[in-house]
């Protein structure tokens, strides 16, 4: 898979994750052919103008051959939640190559009326691709859950390394905001707006380079237009999202993400966010704490810093860093060698412990003895309910031959069948009345 700077090369890395009845949910043209069988769009040099009856029974069925599903990989541990659901480190059987899988039971994402929250992320998630994201290799459905094969990235995010304590340097700080910049800029250019930049949502790799994740609450914006939904995270929350919800304004667009890129980068050098906000406090106190509270930075960190940051969090958008042009003409940057960052060659200064698993343990616990129906023994329990499923079938094709011999007109139909059977027998050459006991005499 190539990995640019700023290349997008997410054409098809795996199938579809619709299919099976799941998109009943969307409103999709039968014509467009990835949502009826699940099969993986093929690049677009590929796709000739043909009728879509020809991509439904030729060219999909084609596809279909080659898709990857549940059976291609070894579950090895559980590494995460959400409230999406849940992420273990997997094995492809073929390669043995290792990839994070991320899977969603389809009921609750039907229950939580999140079905097209599902796939935006995936449609985003099949067209882009960048060295500082984490990027999609596979995807596919069973009856129970939906899957996203993803690269894997065992240096844990930030959320769990402040939680044991580390304490950030502004190097790595800065690192950090050159490395989002840059991910947040090849976004930009692909008219993608994240909604959810947070430290849970960064991920490092084994030399602790950042990887920003979770496409979930993402949209797409083109040709000007303004997003208006009240998404995200709310301590990570931009105020124009919240003036827009409450005021009906002009809504907000990329701007966002780089106050997101702020705070975090503020809570990661200091160890708690800018503003004390939490998810339950009201979209109206929350416009009235952006126009009365300042933020206090710290009196150690460096003057560029601090007005890199001041940008950053400013409240009005029209003055806000929002760009990676801004970024890179901070006083606080120049001496970051952009080039060099974007090929990986800066050498972080923190860079996680190879020797451990970086997550929360409880996690594998609760797969292996809470979960009611864990993913290890997902092969198993199919089987079971598929057999359990054609058992029924049989026995309700059995009951409906009962119900229909047994019943007064269903013996004179059985009799008019034996009686036709009979009389074609005659007419064939078969035996006639009287033959036998002729013969017998």
């Amino acid at each position: 898979m190539q990995q640019g700077c700023g290349d997008a090369g997410g054409l098809a890395r795996g199938c579809s994750l619709v299919g099976l009845g799941f998109e009943s949910h969307l409103d999709r043209s039968v014509t467009d052919w990835r949502p009826v069988l699940g099969a993986s769009p093929p690049p677009p040099a590929l796709r000739p103008e043909l009728p879509g009856f020809i991509w439904l029974f030729l060219i999909v069925p084609l596809f279909c051959l080659f898709a990857v599903n549940f059976d291609h990989f070894q579950i090895l541990r559980a590494i995460g939640k959400g409230s999406f659901g849940k992420v273990c480190i997997v094995q492809k059987r073929d390669t043995e190559k290792m990839y994070a899988m991320k899977y969603m039971n389809k009921q609750q994402c039907i229950e939580r009326d999140e079905v097209r929250n599902v796939f935006r992320e995936l449609e985003i998630l099949q067209e882009i691709e960048h060295v500082f994201l984490v990027n999609l290799w596979y995807s596919f459905q069973d009856e129970e859950d939906m899957f996203m094969v993803v690269d894997l990235l065992l240096g844990g995010d930030l959320r769990y390394h402040l939680q044991q304590n580390v304490q950030f340097t502004e190097e790595a700080v800065k690192l950090y905001i050159c490395e989002m910049s840059l991910a947040l800029d090849y976004l930009q250019t692909q008219n993608i707006v994240h909604r959810d930049v947070k430290p849970d949502n960064i991920l490092l790799d084994e030399k602790g380079h950042a990887h920003l994740t979770d496409f979930n609450v993402a949209t797409i914006i083109k040709d000007g237009e303004r997003a208006t939904a009240l998404a995200g995270t709310k301590p990570y929350m931009a105020p124009e999202i919240f003036r827009s919800y409450m005021n009906g304004g002009g809504g907000y667009a990329f701007e966002v993400d780089w106050w997101s890129l702020g705070v975090t980068a503020f809570e990661i050098l200091r160890g708690w966010r800018p503003y004390e906000i939490h998810s339950g406090n009201s979209v109206e106190s929350l416009i009235q704490l952006f126009s009365t509270v300042s933020v206090q930075y710290c009196p150690a960190w460096s003057k560029d810093l601090v007005s890199l940051m001041r940008k950053l969090l400013t409240v009005n958008p029209e003055h806000r860093y929002s760009s990676i042009s801004h970024v890179r003409a901070a006083p606080c940057m120049s001496d970051v060698d952009w080039d060099s960052a974007c090929e990986k060659k800066v050498e972080p200064a923190f860079v996680p412990n190879k020797g451990r698993l970086h997550c929360d343990p409880t996690f594998e616990l609760e797969e292996m003895i809470l979960e009611s129906r864990p993913l290890h023994k997902k092969k198993k329990r199919l089987a079971k309910n598929r057999s359990r499923d054609n058992s029924k079938d049989s026995q309700s094709v059995s009951a409906a031959r009962e119900r229909t011999h047994g019943s007064p007109r269903g013996r004179r139909l059985l009799y008019r069948n034996v009686r036709s059977e009979k009389a074609v027998g005659e007419r064939s050459g078969g035996p006639r009345k009287g033959t036998r006991r002729r013969r017998a005499a």
